[in-house]
């Protein structure tokens, strides 16, 4: 539900944009915003929780990290496909010479594109059906599976600082700042507000990048998550100062896997409806990031310990990436600017 709730921004952003027949726009805001959940929160929670518990046992469930980035797998999968297809489908209608050094011509059956785009809508199926397994998945098997193993034992000097561990006072009941039917008011009101800022915001991207002088892929990879992902950022960070990691996690990645299994095909799906067509190629550049950014939270997670070093560089390969497409499509003359 958390991450629901904090990806409606995302969802909102890519029907109004698709709307419009801005398809680079939608694809580079949904890939930010896995990139942003992956690298940034994750990365920026578990540097401060890091910090924050310097001399606490700092651990949570690998299986949570272990799915989810299967599942990241998958999408990665489903991403890299199309765009392999296009590539093999251009270098199969090049030409060529044969053994007898004579140029020869091999026609494309589809050269329009058609096959990446059927394939981009059937994979679209396959990860909601693997997102919806997920779902059934998930709640079928929390209340089955034993618990994670206990953290191993303190020092006897220790044991001072451990009774004002957030894991003690997890026993005691938490009360509700507001009712339930109050919470979902706040949600309605607060998702139409942001359907009519989205509006706007689709509609100006690229006169503010033409003003500010950033490429649109800077704007939408980077700027666009990290505003939209921000109630999700503040609730992975404040969980990870309480030491509660799994929190964080599910935040997080869950944020990230919903985005990449739910969200994503069911924009293709929402632009095939409306008859415009989108694929699930993301060009060279963005996919390698993705592929990248998925391999070292995998590897990060991998032991089911955190620390602040982890976290550091996580936040350091957002950097690299920020980076990677500031400079890219930008001509020398605005980048002089900022660099001497």
């Amino acid at each position: 539900m958390n991450a629901t709730c904090g990806n409606a921004t995302e969802m909102i952003i890519a029907i109004l944009a698709v709307g419009q027949r801005k398809m680079r726009i939608v694809k580079l805001s949904l890939l930010g915003s896995i990139l942003s959940n992956l690298l940034f929160v994750l990365g920026t929670s578990l540097f401060f929780g890091g910090l924050s518990n310097l001399r606490k046992h700092q651990s949570f469930d690998r299986r949570q990290g272990d799915m989810n980035c299967i599942l990241l797998f998958l999408a990665l999968l489903c991403h890299t496909l199309p765009m392999i297809l296009r590539f093999a489908t251009e270098a199969a209608g090049g030409s060529a010479t044969n053994a007898t050094n004579v140029l020869v011509v091999h026609p494309t059956r589809n050269e329009d594109g058609s096959d990446v785009l059927v394939l981009s809508r059937a994979s679209s199926f396959l990860m909601l059906f693997a997102y919806l397994a997920f779902l059934i998945f998930h709640l079928s098997s929390s209340s089955l599976t034993p618990p994670p193993p206990p953290p191993p034992p303190q020092r006897e000097e220790e044991e001072e600082e451990d009774v004002y561990d957030d894991n003690v006072s997890d026993k005691e009941e938490e009360e509700a700042v507001i009712g339930m039917w109050s919470a979902i008011l706040w949600l309605i009101t607060m998702t139409l507000l942001v359907a009519l800022l989205s509006d706007y915001l689709v509609s100006t991207i690229q006169d503010a990048a033409d003003s500010w002088g950033l490429s649109v892929a800077f704007i939408g990879i980077i700027l666009l998550p990290i505003v939209g992902n921000a109630a999700e950022h503040a609730g992975a960070v404040i969980f990870a100062f309480r030491n509660k990691l799994d929190i964080t996690l599910g935040i997080a990645l869950g944020s990230a896997t919903q985005i990449a299994l739910f969200v994503v095909p069911v924009t293709v799906l929402v632009a095939w409806a409306m008859g415009i067509e989108m694929d699930l190629n993301f060009n060279l550049l963005e996919t390698a990031c993705l592929a990248l950014s998925i391999l070292v939270t995998s590897f990060t997670l991998q032991d089911g310990t955190s620390n602040y070093m982890k976290g550091l560089v996580l936040l350091l390969c957002y950097i690299v990436i920020a980076v990677c497409f500031f400079v890219s499509n930008s001509p020398s003359g605005k980048l002089c600017r900022f660099f001497p």
